[in-house]
């Protein structure tokens, strides 16, 4: 009797016990997804910082193995940077011999390719920049579904997937038929709350800015953008309480409100092509450039002003900038790096690093700054605005165009090894085994 009556009680008590596992379980899950993942270009904040309390290597040798996790050969050649989310890494990638432009999925401990999903096929633009790729935006995601922008069939056309590879929804977001210039695109999509905000801006008519609903793909709102070939990502962030999205190009910065698309200011500085990201303080916005004019602007976080509060003529045309707390890192497109101060530009170092040539954004994780040349060689320095020290150089291949991404106290980093017809990409992360 004593085994029987105490029977039920056990049952009820290990149920009790498997409840708390699977509720420990799913809150450990969104903890780790919210905490690590990188669902977007520059991450979950917009700032390409890491997590507060995520760490990296600071040297790897790739030929030796050391610290080098795991490596993927992935099909064709694009400059998206590659975003994580639960347990894989979505990155998009365009295969000349087909003419396919797809999206790639792959295994976020191991590395492993789970799949390749052709999103288009034999719609790829006639020309384009050689510096370019025909999949150059980021993908975008918002746990549930992965969003892809590409420059095919002359349109922008961006699909939805879900983390399965299921077509959900398919839209032409504009026209894309460059005239003065076939440069081909780069502005990666990126998600505010249920909006996914997409540039489209071309020397022609249907230059805008759009934002389409995630669910169905409807255009909830469509500004107007000058008939001006532009090559800036958006990005979203508050300043002083104002939610908005902020965007440099055609000789202006401009910030939209995200949920309707109204503009609530303006500022004209800058040049016509902007490549780079706008970054910004708690009180300032800053960018970088350009063509035909170079050089890098500082205004105010509020558009209270239309002056320029300080500028410079250092050159960051593709890379965007990267701060922290009242100073501003640049590499320029010199290879020399610049920390200012963000009060008023005022020049804290400067230092060269290597002889030129990068496309790939600077990015912070813990104290240190890390930096890919297109010589495939990632730089390592300490995020100090006090004197420029440089920690460590480390060759990763031969050809680094998109930026490195923060994921599990490693680095995952597209890489191109070979040239020309033999060059094969990678996925490499790198980290403490």
């Amino acid at each position: 009797m004593n085994r029987i009556a105490q029977g039920p009680r056990s049952t009820r008590t290990w149920n009790v016990i498997t409840l708390l596992l699977f509720a420990t379980s799913i809150l450990n899950s969104a903890s780790h997804s919210n905490a690590e993942d990188w669902m977007q270009w520059r991450g979950p904040d917009g700032n390409n910082h890491a997590a507060a309390d995520a760490d990296a290597p600071v040297r790897w040798d790739l030929e030796r193995g050391e610290n080098v996790v795991w490596k993927t050969a992935i099909p064709g050649r694009g400059h998206s940077t590659p975003i994580v989310v639960g347990d894989h890494l979505f990155l998009t990638t365009a295969v000349a011999d087909d003419e396919t432009q797809r999206l790639v999925k792959c295994n976020r401990a191991d590395g492993r390719m789970v799949n390749n999903w052709v999103i288009h096929r034999g719609t790829l633009p006639d020309r384009i920049h050689s510096n370019n790729s025909h999949a150059s935006p980021s993908a975008a995601s918002d746990g549930q579904n992965v969003y892809v922008s590409f420059h095919t069939d002359d349109a922008i056309v961006v699909t939805s997937l879900n983390l399965d590879g299921k077509q959900n929804w398919q839209k032409k977001v504009a026209n894309f038929r460059p005239s003065r210039f076939q440069f081909g695109y780069g502005s990666s999509p990126i998600l505010v709350d249920d909006l996914l905000i997409v540039a489209a801006e071309y020397d022609g008519a249907d230059s805008c800015l759009a934002a389409l609903d995630t669910q169905t793909g409807g255009i909830v709102w469509r500004v107007d953008r000058p008939s001006n070939l532009n090559f800036a990502t958006p990005i979203a962030t508050t300043i002083g309480g104002q939610p908005m999205v902020l965007i440099s190009g055609a000789g202006m910065i401009n910030a939209y409100d995200p949920a309707t698309g109204k503009e609530l200011w303006r500022v004209d500085t800058t040049t016509a092509a902007i490549c780079g990201t706008v970054v910004w303080d708690d009180r300032r916005v800053m960018t970088s450039g350009g063509n035909p004019g170079s050089g890098t602007w500082c205004i105010l976080g509020d558009g209270s002003s239309n002056n320029v509060q300080w500028e410079n003529n250092v050159k960051c045309y593709e890379q965007s900038l990267l701060t922290i707390p009242n100073y501003v890192f640049a590499v320029a497109d010199t290879g020399v790096a610049y920390c200012w101060r963000t009060m008023d530009g005022k020049q804290m170092w400067r230092s060269r690093m290597f002889g030129g040539g990068i496309s790939a954004s600077p990015m912070l994780v813990n104290d240190r700054v890390y930096v890919g040349s297109e010589d495939g060689t990632i730089f390592v320095f300490k995020a100090s605005p006090d004197r420029f020290e440089l920690m460590s150089e480390n060759k990763t291949g031969d050809s680094i165009f998109a930026t490195p991404v923060p994921v599990d106290d490693r680095l995952v980093i597209r890489t191109g090894i070979g040239k020309g017809a033999e060059r094969q990409e990678y996925l490499i992360a790198v980290g403490i085994r």
